[in-house]
């Protein structure tokens, strides 16, 4: 039987874009589908009643949330093409800490960055760039946080690069004049077709952010 797979997700998400990168990366053909966040889909609901967030993996019928999870079982289940994570139990339990350590500072702090003012937003700017910093240590001079070959941390950094120019604009820094190590691994990722046509443009996000703070009441 042939794998019928489809994904739900929403286009701005990180979270989305890591699972259209490895399955990009596994070759897998699929369905996307993406939600209107104010108005879910009865099968969004149906297949993450818990959180009821994108997102969501269905494969031949059975749905996986969380998006490293999700990821985690991309690698598993075609584990015959460009593998994601280290075969070393070691190296994977390495892999996973650091992709944990993106999903707790990321998106928080990127946040920050762009709806906040003043002292606030300062500390958050801060807070980002030493991120940024923490994680261009642990790359090193390697191409990539996987070593030679793009893996498990990779697919879940590199999407926040689209949010890049949000970050960089409302928080008025440059990533690149900080941290040019941590730049060229981007442009080195948007280099590989499966990330490249699995996020959307920086200035496409940046609009969707303009108009999602005119709602917000953000000046």
């Amino acid at each position: 039987m042939a794998d019928h797979v489809v994904l739900l997700g929403f286009w701005p998400s990180p979270f989305g874009m890591r699972l259209r990168i490895a399955l990009a990366e596994k070759g897998v053909q699929y369905e996307y589908k993406d939600e209107d966040l104010r108005n879910k889909s009865p099968l969004l609901l149906q297949s993450n009643p818990v959180h009821k967030k994108v997102p969501v993996l269905i494969h031949n019928g059975k749905a996986v949330s969380e998006s490293l999870i999700a990821v985690q079982y991309i690698d598993e289940v075609w584990k015959d093409k460009a593998p994601l994570l280290p075969y070393d139990p070691h190296l994977r339990a390495h892999a996973r800490f650091w992709a944990d350590y993106v999903d707790k500072k990321m998106p928080e702090i990127g946040r920050k960055v762009w709806t906040t003012k003043g002292e606030e937003q300062d500390a958050a700017k801060k807070e980002f760039l030493e991120c940024i910093s923490v994680l261009e240590g642990e790359l090193g001079d390697k191409p990539y946080f996987g070593g030679k070959t793009f893996g498990f941390v990779d697919v879940a950094l590199i999407p926040f690069s689209s949010w890049l120019s949000v970050y960089e604009k409302f928080g008025n820094f440059s990533v690149e004049a900080e941290h040019p190590k941590f730049i060229a691994w981007v442009k080195r990722c948007l280099e590989k077709e499966s990330v490249s046509k699995s996020i959307p443009d920086q200035q496409k996000v940046y609009d969707f952010v303009l108009e999602m703070r005119k709602k917000l009441g953000i000046e």
